[in-house]
């Protein structure tokens, strides 16, 4: 269903372990009071894994997806993606690695409905400035073929169903050839059909090479994935266990 999606990238060397979390806790302060959302957290990832992360609402799922982006920072432990120690990174770098670093897929796609789809696509490689201009809109194209809507690429996004607007949204987060993929509930919206080929989509990126994590209630999928992280609490209760 997907044209060549699992092809090897061969230019970027990764770390075994993508992903590395130690000791890791966030704390809010809310009207309420102190607020704790992750409680010394510890896990390592490995480059090439499909990993569900599930729990109930409150556990930290969001929190937990915020770190691992560098949306937010710990109040203690260190966060290691791809070699680089994130937590100790300055905003404007911050900025700059999670562009080249991370893919992220929203359940609402988060498209611009005033740009085409392939203007969608290209929008990260423009502020990245990974590519020459000359090469992007033919790797655009090139991405959206490989997630079967090629022929969607001059449409504005309200023309597209559910499921063709996921497709782009996952082209777009493949844009500058992040080496980690993150998707927040990205079938929470589209029929069991289209939530099927949207979890091919991601089992064939993890071929590839590229990690993907991906938040779901969906259990019915869950023999697509290679690890669960489970949180409740703030805690997790099935992990990827951190090496010795």
């Amino acid at each position: 269903m997907f044209a060549n999606i699992a092809q090897k990238t061969t230019n970027k060397v990764q770390p075994k372990h993508v992903i590395e979390l130690v000791n890791v806790s966030k704390a809010f302060t809310l009207a309420a009071g102190a607020f704790q959302a992750l409680k010394q957290v510890s896990l390592c990832i490995e480059a090439g894994q499909l990993v569900a992360v599930t729990g109930k609402s409150g556990s930290g799922k969001s929190t937990l997806l915020n770190l691992i982006t560098g949306i937010d920072k710990p109040s203690e432990g260190s966060i290691t993606v791809n070699g680089i120690r994130i937590d100790k990174l300055p905003e404007g770098a911050l900025a700059s690695w999670r562009g080249r670093t991370i893919g992220v897929v929203f359940q609402f796609f988060q498209l611009l409905p005033t740009l085409t789809i392939l203007e969608n696509v290209m929008l990260p490689m423009d502020f990245c400035n990974t590519y020459p201009k000359r090469e992007r809109k033919e790797r655009a194209l090139r991405l959206l073929n490989q997630v079967g809507i090629g022929d969607q690429a001059d449409k504005f996004p309200s023309a597209l169903s559910g499921g063709q607007q996921q497709r782009a949204a996952i082209a777009r987060a493949l844009a500058n050839d992040p080496p980690v993929i993150v998707a927040d509930e990205p079938t929470g919206n589209l029929d069991s059909q289209t939530a099927t080929a949207i979890f091919q989509l991601f089992a064939s990126l993890a071929q590839t090479g590229k990690t993907v994590i991906v938040v779901t209630h969906e259990k019915e999928f869950s023999a697509w994935f290679e690890h669960t992280i489970a949180l409740a609490d703030g805690e997790i209760v099935d992990e990827p266990a951190v090496p010795a």
